[in-house]
């Protein structure tokens, strides 16, 4: 019966591998913690964090030729209002970034895949201070892609755009979109570890049916 049991059990594992799951802390740009939509009003970011330390702003009032905010992402952007002239003197340069812990996660099954909107462009894409872009990528009215597959470590990590923000005297706004979802694996108990363990309910399934057996 142990024998059987120990099969049967052995059997289910390989009938039902690990599957790959959503990592929880990759969120799209513009909304809440809890990852629910925000549609409506001008509000600081919560998952991104704009140049280290402070929250960039998600604004209603964005640059008429950006896409249009909706219930699955908005604009990022260093100001209140999205559609404020920065500095039209000098190039602008902001680092937004987002941390994500892969601690309960095999780092080396982990991956995402994304897109992002900019104003003007983004000089790089980093993942834990390593480029995986080339420079020069994106536009404010449409999207680029972006992905990964290899670079991620155990426990936190972080995923950085460094954005440009040319000069110009005619209307100098800035920001960032990002829409992301990332995945990875959970490690799976080694079959000597789950044999122990339906040995162990093969052991008190005996001694129980023993028991009856006296009782009766």
């Amino acid at each position: 019966m142990l024998v059987r049991a120990m099969a049967f059990g052995l059997a289910v594992i390989a009938a039902f591998p690990a599957q790959a799951v959503v990592i929880p802390g990759l969120i799209n740009s513009g909304r809440l913690a809890s990852n629910a939509a925000v549609t409506t009003g001008t509000v600081q970011e919560q998952n991104w964090f704009l140049g280290g330390s402070s929250r960039p702003w998600n604004s209603t009032t964005n640059n008429v030729g950006w896409l249009a905010n909706n219930s699955v992402s908005r604009w990022m952007s260093p100001a209140s209002n999205g559609n404020q002239s920065l500095d039209p003197t000098v190039d602008g340069f902001y680092t937004y970034s987002i941390a994500f812990d892969l601690g309960k996660f095999v780092p080396g099954t982990a991956s995402f895949n994304g897109r992002f909107a900019t104003d003007n462009t983004v000089t790089s894409i980093l993942l834990n201070g390593t480029q995986i872009t080339q420079a020069g990528l994106g536009t404010f009215n449409q999207w680029t892609n972006f992905s990964a597959s290899t670079g991620f470590v155990g426990g936190l990590n972080t995923l950085s755009f460094r954005v440009r923000n040319f000069a110009s005297p005619r209307g100098n706004p800035s920001g960032l979109r990002v829409e992301i979802l990332g995945s990875a694996y959970e490690p799976v108990p080694e079959p000597t570890s789950w044999a122990m363990l339906i040995a162990g309910f093969g052991l008190v399934g005996a001694v129980l049916r023993r028991r009856r057996a006296r009782l009766a």
